[in-house]
């Protein structure tokens, strides 16, 4: 196996035990301990904590969460992937009580790797603003265009 195979065997295996089993000693034993993400929120955690608090935040929101990566590319120590979210939305995300409605998204994380195979860098993006749409606290825009949301044109 090479290194680009082995890691994106570690990307896969990301999405299949932490995110999907929410386990965390799988988080100690693939990131390295002082990771460096892309999570620049007040008060969030540098290192490893700062993936682990990730999970835990989205995984309090949506307690079912299922993330599955749909595309993984590799190029040197660097793995891209796609990957699609699902769950149900059932507890508090940022400030939104849990609505009981089901979402669908898609988003993109880039993981850099260091010669052990542990990840040291990582950055994410999801289609936050289809989610709000999902949750229904945004109108969807041909709606809000075409009145269909209620308000006045």
């Amino acid at each position: 196996m090479t290194d680009q195979e082995r890691n994106k065997a570690t990307v896969a295996d990301i999405y299949a035990t932490c995110w999907n089993k929410n386990d965390m000693k799988r988080v100690d034993e693939i990131f390295n301990e002082d990771l460096s993400h892309g999570l620049l929120l007040d008060g969030w955690p540098s290192g490893r904590d700062g993936f682990k608090k990730l999970v835990s935040f989205w995984r309090e929101a949506f307690p079912d969460i299922h993330e599955d990566a749909i595309d993984l590319v590799a190029d040197g120590n660097t793995v891209m992937s796609r990957f699609r979210l699902r769950g149900t939305h059932n507890g508090d995300f940022y400030g939104i009580p849990g609505t009981g409605r089901k979402v669908d998204i898609y988003g993109a994380e880039w993981f850099k790797f260091d010669e052990n195979g542990k990840v040291t860098d990582y950055l994410y993006h999801e289609d936050t603003l289809g989610l709000f749409f999902q949750l229904g606290v945004m109108p969807l825009p041909h709606l809000a265009i075409a009145g269909v949301d209620g308000t006045e044109k």
